[in-house]
């Protein structure tokens, strides 16, 4: 058994329109990320003692980018497979298909965790307990 969203878990970087007054990084939905973006939000404010995110979704798509500072993200795919990744350079994100579990960590006190989403808010698509997620991919 395999969870396939997981093999599509990949980093994403994203071109510097910058020039010599600073940098511009954009990310434009279905181009530089893929799916449509409808909601956007952030994270600041967690020490490194805090994990975020601790959930899958079952429709949702992320793409998520430390904008400032660092932090770390770890996936796994309910399965026993799980990989982490650092998210380190404004330029750079971690692309992460549905039916990923996902815990957001180690972060810097500058951190700002940029957030894109392919849905709009339901907290019914949500799996916030992971044996009950582990549960779910077994059954796909």
């Amino acid at each position: 058994m395999k969870n396939q969203n997981y093999d599509k878990v990949k980093m994403l970087r994203f071109g510097d329109l910058g020039d010599e007054r600073g940098s511009l990084i954009v990310v434009e939905g279905l181009q530089d990320v893929p799916f449509e973006i409808k909601r956007v939000f952030y994270m600041y404010g967690s020490d490194a003692t805090v994990i975020r995110g601790q959930h899958a979704n079952r429709n949702s798509e992320f793409v998520l980018i430390n904008v400032a500072g660092q932090s770390k993200v770890r996936v796994a795919d309910g399965l026993g497979q799980e990989h982490v990744y650092c998210l380190e350079q404004p330029n750079t994100g971690i692309y992460i298909p549905r039916m990923v579990w996902k815990d957001m960590y180690d972060f810097s006190a500058d951190s700002v965790l940029l957030v894109l989403s392919s849905e709009h808010y339901d907290g019914q698509e949500y799996i916030r307990d992971y044996d009950a997620f582990c549960a779910e991919i077994a059954q796909q």
